[in-house]
């Protein structure tokens, strides 16, 4: 498998917080289990953990994890291995994670924290788990569509943190083709097609208010019309 060029700088960077605002099918998922894998065998003994909004879309990252991993020639065979977890041999443990605050602290020492659909992880969730990494020194990788003018993964991409930043679009991706991104948007619509294909933050549809004034009604620093 040969990597784009953008999901080569991704597996040799070192930035302690990367965040990949991809198109679908861009392969987004493909090159963070490629280098969560190489985070638990030659990093070892690491800690990966990966996260998503729901245990099902965690469980699919971690299964593509799991190819990686056994299509490595000369890898032994893992010390436990079940559908939501692989223990290495060297010490180093991938753990699929619920998408839920309640039931995913109590977790330390994490090498490489993956988010997964990061734009539909509620922020108390988020929230939650970046201490995680408050110990350990450990990477943090998001990854996600965007879906709306809201929430953290909206604020990180748009902040003055030093994330470092990747934005794919389904036209930079050689796998989709112009023929089917054009019926794509004669279906679709421009809204979803431009939320989907081309990675724009848009405010959902059905809002009734645009998003930026809805934060400028909640702004203190504004002024009051009357009273």
């Amino acid at each position: 498998m040969r990597p784009d060029d953008w999901q080569r700088d991704v597996l040799l960077s070192r930035a302690p917080r990367i965040i990949l605002c991809c198109c679908r099918q861009a392969g987004k998922s493909t090159v963070t289990a490629a280098l969560a894998c190489f985070e638990a065998l030659f990093r070892a003994p690491a800690l990966v953990l990966l996260l998503s909004p729901t245990l099902r879309q965690s469980s699919e990252l971690f299964r593509k994890v799991v190819n990686f991993y056994r299509s490595i020639p000369g890898t032994p065979r893992p010390a436990a291995d079940t559908t939501l977890r692989m223990e290495l041999r060297n010490g180093s443990r991938i753990v699929s994670l619920p998408g839920t605050e309640e039931t995913v602290r109590g977790y330390s020492g994490v090498s490489l924290l993956v988010v997964d659909e990061a734009s539909r992880v509620p922020d108390p969730l988020y929230l939650g788990v970046r201490p995680m990494l408050a110990v350990s020194g450990g990477r943090l990788v998001a990854l996600s569509t965007p879906w709306g003018k809201h929430g953290w993964f909206y604020e990180a991409w748009h902040s003055a943190e030093p994330w470092e930043r990747y934005r794919v679009t389904a036209d930079q991706c050689p796998r989709i083709s112009a023929a089917f991104l054009e019926e794509e948007r004669r279906n679709l619509g421009s809204l979803w097609f431009s939320t989907e294909y081309l990675c724009e933050f848009s405010d959902l549809d059905g809002s009734v208010f645009p998003a930026e004034f809805v934060r400028s009604a909640l702004d203190s620093g504004i002024a009051p019309l009357f009273g």
